[in-house]
């Protein structure tokens, strides 16, 4: 099995992979081109010594994952989108580029608002629930109730989203990414034969970190509760529980990327069989059988991601 850490998304019409010192992102055009986008990219983690410490370079890696998600799935759109936009535009007598930056700016906002939501959402809503059912005083009765509300909405909204057919696309092409992952990582060829025999589903899939994300905090929230009870006499108000959990969230997210970073390199052991299974679970949802174009696509973005390593390696030896 390869040493060599490789991971990735779906994107629209495509998948992102990255290496440890490239991002690439492959899409599939309208008229059955491949293009692909190379960045060369080494972790911050890797740049600076102090965030490579243990929970600060799990911080430090989510927000450099969101931040390389984001870009991924904009240039996606953009590509998937260019021959359409400019006909529109074209028929409207605009200027392309002109209508593009006003798209632009607008995706902006939507994601800000977007995310002002899902805090609202995610966040305050379990723990509004859980003050309601008066459990303000028991912690680990109040961060459980608040973590299964947290986890019942995530799934029901995963499940949503899988009933829209266009989503189907997206949800083929992670299971593109898992595969062509999956036959890298055993050393194979990247080739179509060698690729479409593999699962899937993958252990270090990012819904695998999003549910041990939510267990942690369970464990964790409560213990900051009960620190807080012993200090003050009283347990928190809603607000301040508030202010204080979304405070200690970069802890929550650092210490949950240990957790699943452990499981991932001792998977035969029962606590990391244990903390992947309810991943692999959810991934039966959000990863469908890919088609041949689709493998394709992730071989392509997958070769690209690790091309430069490969050349790297040949020049030292």
């Amino acid at each position: 099995m390869s040493n060599k850490f490789v991971g990735g998304q779906a994107v629209i019409e495509g998948v992102m992979m990255r290496s440890p010192i490239r991002v690439s992102t492959a899409v599939r055009k309208q008229n059955g081109e491949i293009v692909v986008k190379n960045d060369d990219y080494i972790s911050l983690t890797k740049r600076y010594k102090l965030l490579g410490w243990p929970v600060i370079r799990g911080i430090v890696s989510l927000i450099e994952m969101l931040f390389i998600g984001i870009k991924s799935l904009n240039y996606s759109a953009d590509v998937a989108m260019e021959d359409v936009e400019k006909k529109e535009a074209e028929k409207k007598g605009e200027n392309p580029e002109k209508n593009k930056k006003s798209q632009g700016l607008l995706m902006g906002i939507t994601m800000v608002l977007a995310f002002g939501l899902g805090i609202l959402i995610f966040f305050f809503f379990p723990l509004f629930v859980s003050t309601i059912l008066r459990l303000k005083k028991d912690a680990l009765a109040f961060n459980f109730v608040a973590g299964i509300i947290r986890v019942t909405m995530f799934l029901l909204y995963i499940w949503a989203i899988s009933l829209w057919s266009e989503f189907k696309r997206v949800f083929q092409y992670h299971g593109a990414e898992h595969k062509s992952v999956y036959a890298y990582e055993a050393g194979e060829d990247l080739t179509l034969e060698n690729v479409k025999k593999y699962s899937t589903k993958h252990p270090r899939c990012g819904t695998s970190f999003i549910l041990v994300v939510v267990i942690f905090a369970i464990l964790f929230y409560s213990l900051s509760d009960i620190i807080y009870f012993l200090l003050t006499g009283t347990p928190p108000t809603l607000l301040k529980r508030v202010l204080i959990h979304f405070i200690l969230l970069p802890l929550v997210a650092g210490g949950s990327y240990e957790l699943l970073k452990l499981s991932g390199k001792k998977r035969e052991s029962k606590i990391s069989k244990l903390l992947i299974a309810p991943g692999l679970w959810l991934q039966k949802i959000t990863t469908k059988e890919p088609s041949d174009s689709q493998l394709e696509v992730a071989i392509v973005a997958l070769e690209n991601a690790v091309a430069k390593e490969k050349r790297d390696l040949r020049v030292e030896i």
